[in-house]
């Protein structure tokens, strides 16, 4: 069985919750001896896979899949910056791999997030698709903060051919 779960903010991609203050997957009706495959940190949203076949979990984690991320940052990048995304920057002593950037067009509606994105009159926002083939622990808002456009909002959107589509937030369905 595969499940596709759109994670709120602020939720762990685990079940216990080992003395963090942040909310776990308990609660979200999930099947018994489901288990996350990979994972988004408590700050992100979006598309989290779990399974109870543990080779969903070689299939999918292993493999290098593309991972596609909208992501709301400060300001408008310019092309340049998003260049400088796709050929890799250096985040923690090492350059990540290429992938794709472009500014999303038209800008998507997004439901608000409880709690609310920090917000500024006078500084503008935008929302960017990345595609990446990698997942270090936080990597889209390090490479966005390091070509100078903080992340502000962080949704998973596809993890390999598996898409989030209108799933709703905190809900799952199975997908296979």
């Amino acid at each position: 069985m595969l499940l596709a779960f759109n994670k709120p903010y602020g939720v762990l991609s685990r079940f216990t919750p080992d003395g963090s203050p942040h909310r776990t997957l308990q609660g979200f009706g999930f099947p018994k001896n489901v288990y996350p495959i990979g994972r988004l940190d408590a700050d992100s949203e979006g598309l989290l896979l779990l399974s109870d076949e543990p080779e969903w979990n070689s299939r999918l984690l292993e493999g290098g899949h593309e991972r596609e991320y909208w992501v709301q940052v400060e300001r408008i990048p310019p092309a340049s910056a998003l260049r400088s995304l796709e050929l890799g920057v250096q985040i923690q002593g090492r350059k990540t791999l290429p992938c794709k950037v472009s500014i999303l067009d038209p800008q998507p509606t997004i439901p608000p997030r409880d709690p609310p994105i920090r917000y500024r009159k006078t500084v503008s926002d935008c929302w960017i698709s990345m595609v990446l083939c990698e997942g270090k622990n936080r990597q889209v808002r390090r490479m966005t903060a390091a070509v100078g456009y903080p992340t502000l909002r962080l949704i998973r959107v596809r993890a390999g051919d598996f898409r989030l589509g209108d799933l709703a937030m905190g809900q799952w369905r199975q997908v296979e």
